[in-house]
C-alpha cells in the first residue's frame, strides 16, 4: 500500500513538473533563415485592423536571430518583418508554446519551414500550404465560371469541380478542429464557421413557423465563436470586428432598444477576459459614435453611461478620451427621438417674441441654418420645395445661427422662406439652442409632432416627404 502511495505521489510530481514545463515563462522565438544574413528583423502583430511592433532582433552570418522576453506574448498571428524595407516576410502563430524555432529560406517560407517545439505553427504552416494549393486548383475553374462567353455545359462542369474542392476544404478544416481543438488554427476555423440553419418544423396543422429560421440563426450565431478568446483579435483579417458588425447590422432587429439589449448580453460574455471586454466595448463605441441610422444616438449614450461613466473602463481608458466621450454623450442626450422638444423663444424679423411651442400645426420642422453655410444653401431650397408641395399640415420654425438680422432677412427673401416662422437664434429668451438641442452643425433639422415630441432628427430635407407620409399613416416612430 505504501509503495502504491509513493508511486502515485511520484507520478503527481512528474505530471505537475511536465505541466509547468509546457507553459514556460516568457517567450523565446528563434528564426534561422539561411539566405538572410546580418539583417535587422522586427517582430510585429496584428490587432483589429492595425499592426504593432513588439520586438527587434538581428540575424548573424548564418541568418539566425532570436526574440525573447520575460513575459509571455499575447496569442494571435504575428509577423516577421524585414526592418530595412518594412516589408513582411511571413506570418506565424504565437499561442500555447512560446519557446520554439522556425528554420526556413526566402525561396518559400512555408514549404521549406522546419518547426521545432511548437505544434501550433506546425498546424499553422500546414494550413497555409493547404489553402495555397486549393487556390491553385480552384483558379482555372473560377476563371471558367466567371467567363460569360463560355457554354453553359463548361461552366456547370467548373461549378461542380469548385464544389468538390470546397468539400475537400471543409473536410480538412473539420479534421483540424476535431484533431486539435485547442490550437490557434482550430479556434480560427471554428470562429469562421457559418451557422447551418435547418428547415423550419411544421406544427400539427402542417403550418411552418416563419420566424423559426431567423430565431435559430440568431440564437446560434455565436455558438462556435469564443468571445473571450483575445487571440481572435490578433489576426491578419479583423475577424472579431467583422463578426460583431455582421451580428449588429444583419441579425439584430434595427431598433435602438433591441441593439442595446444585445450589446449588454454580448459584452457580458466577453467580460471575463479584459482584452476582449475592452476590444468589443470600444469597437461598439466607435460603431455607434456617429451612426448613420436615425435614433441610434441612444445606443452610444447607453454605451457611455454603462461602461465609461460607471468607471468600468477606467482600467485602460485615459481621462482625455473619457472626457471626449462624455462631451459627445451629453450633447446627444439633449434631444433624443421620443423626448419632448424644449421650447425655443426668440425674436422674429420684426423683433417680436416668438415661441416654437405656440405653433398649432400637426407637424413642426425645426430648421437651424447659417446664411453663410454652403450646405445650407443646398438644403434650404429642398425644404422650401417640400413645404410648398406637401398636403400635410407642416410649419417650419426656422432659426438663423448668425447674429446679423440683415443677413437673415436677405437669406429669407433669396430662399423664399417668407411663409415660415423665422427667428434669430442669438436673440433668445431661453439661452442658446445648442444648450437644448444637438445642433452643433448647420444645417440641422428636427421634426416634431402636434405635442412637440421629437419624432425625427437630422433628417435630410429630401427624405422629409417619405418620412412624414409614412409616419402620418402608420405612426412608425413611437
Amino acid at each position: 500500500m505504501i509503495q502504491k502511495l509513493l508511486a502515485l505521489s511520484l507520478f503527481s510530481i512528474i505530471s505537475i513538473f511536465t505541466g509547468l514545463m509546457a507553459q514556460e515563462k516568457g517567450y523565446r522565438i528563434e528564426f534561422e533563415i539561411s539566405d538572410l544574413p546580418d539583417t535587422a528583423l522586427v517582430l510585429a502583430y496584428y490587432y483589429g485592423e492595425s499592426t504593432y511592433t513588439r520586438d527587434t532582433a538581428r540575424t548573424d552570418a548564418r541568418g539566425y536571430a532570436v526574440f525573447s522576453g520575460d513575459e509571455r506574448l499575447p496569442g494571435g498571428v504575428f509577423i516577421l518583418v524585414l526592418s530595412s524595407t518594412k516589408s513582411k516576410l511571413f506570418d506565424f502563430a504565437v499561442y500555447r508554446d512560446q519557446h520554439f524555432k522556425i528554420t526556413t529560406s526566402l525561396a518559400d517560407y512555408y514549404r521549406n519551414a522546419i518547426i521545432t517545439g511548437d505544434k501550433d505553427n506546425e498546424l499553422f504552416f500546414k494550413n497555409m500550404i493547404f489553402n495555397a494549393d486549393q487556390n491553385v486548383l480552384a483558379k482555372p475553374h473560377s476563371d471558367i465560371v466567371n467567363d460569360s462567353t463560355l457554354a453553359d455545359a463548361a461552366r456547370e462542369e467548373a461549378i461542380a469541380a469548385l464544389k468538390k474542392i470546397n468539400q475537400q476544404v471543409t473536410a480538412f478544416q473539420e479534421s483540424v478542429i476535431l484533431g486539435d481543438p485547442g490550437s490557434l488554427v482550430a479556434k480560427i476555423l471554428s470562429a469562421r464557421k457559418k451557422t447551418e440553419v435547418p428547415d423550419p418544423p411544421k406544427n400539427e396543422e402542417g403550418k411552418v413557423d416563419s420566424t423559426f429560421q431567423y430565431r435559430y440563426y440568431k440564437s446560434n450565431f455565436w455558438t462556435s465563436f469564443d468571445l473571450t478568446e483575445d487571440a481572435l483579435i490578433r489576426l491578419p483579417f479583423p475577424l472579431y470586428q467583422q463578426k460583431t458588425d455582421e451580428f449588429f447590422d444583419r441579425v439584430v432587429v434595427q431598433h435602438p432598444d433591441s441593439v442595446i439589449k444585445e450589446i449588454d448580453g454580448l459584452i457580458a460574455r466577453a467580460k471575463p477576459n479584459t482584452e476582449t471586454y475592452k476590444f468589443l466595448t470600444w469597437s461598439l463605441v466607435v460603431k455607434y459614435y456617429s451612426h448613420p441610422v436615425m435614433g441610434f444616438d441612444k445606443v452610444f449614450i447607453h454605451l457611455y453611461d454603462t461602461y465609461f461613466e460607471s468607471g468600468d473602463m477606467d482600467f485602460w481608458v485615459d481621462k482625455g478620451t473619457k472626457a471626449n466621450l462624455k462631451d459627445r454623450a451629453d450633447k446627444l442626450r439633449l434631444s433624443l427621438i421620443g423626448m419632448d422638444a424644449p421650447d425655443l423663444i426668440m425674436q422674429d424679423v420684426n423683433l417680436n417674441r416668438t415661441s416654437m411651442h405656440a405653433l398649432k400645426n400637426k407637424y413642426t420642422v425645426l430648421y437651424i441654418y447659417d446664411p453663410d453655410c454652403g450646405h445650407c444653401k443646398k438644403e434650404t431650397p429642398r425644404l422650401v420645395d417640400f413645404v410648398s408641395n406637401t398636403k400635410l399640415d407642416v410649419q417650419v420654425f426656422s432659426v438663423c445661427a448668425d447674429t446679423s438680422m440683415t443677413k437673415m432677412k436677405q437669406y429669407i427673401n433669396e430662399m423664399g422662406m417668407g411663409d415660415w416662422v423665422n427667428v434669430n437664434g442669438p436673440r433668445t429668451y431661453v439661452g442658446s439652442y445648442q444648450d437644448l438641442y444637438d445642433a452643433f452643425q448647420t444645417p440641422t433639422l428636427y421634426v416634431l409632432d402636434e405635442k412637440k415630441k421629437i419624432i425625427a432628427k437630422k433628417l435630410p430635407a429630401e427624405n422629409l416627404s417619405d418620412f412624414l407620409e409614412k409616419y402620418d399613416k402608420y405612426k412608425v416612430i413611437k
